[in-house]
């Protein structure tokens, strides 16, 4: 089993071949191609942390589609001053899937 873990729009995944995330907006070179920076590797029983042998690991992924996150309300009151506020966000996020772990 070899799966890794990689940092990604400020956060860590776990990733195995084959699996499908989504992640913050991320920028694909023209063939819709990304790369991951890997922090952990795991092949079978041997576990590589190191940042040298890191460097020669490469995981790559294929951009699946660009996607918005759910709509997040934020609203403000304090009571007896008559001030409130409202206002939405909603994140843009990227669905990839990831093609190769070497």
């Amino acid at each position: 089993m070899v799966y890794a873990i990689v940092r990604a729009g400020g956060r860590q995944e776990k990733v195995e071949v084959g699996q499908t995330l989504v992640l913050d907006r991320i920028a694909a070179d023209k063939d819709g191609n990304i790369q991951l920076t890997p922090v952990l590797l795991v092949d079978g029983d041997t576990i590589t942390h190191d940042a040298k042998a890191l460097a020669k690991v490469t995981v790559t992924a294929q951009v699946v589609g660009d996607e918005r996150g759910p709509k997040i309300v934020i609203q403000k009151f304090k009571n007896k001053t008559g001030y409130k506020k409202r206002q939405g966000f909603r994140a843009d996020l990227t669905r990839v899937k990831i093609t190769g772990i070497k």
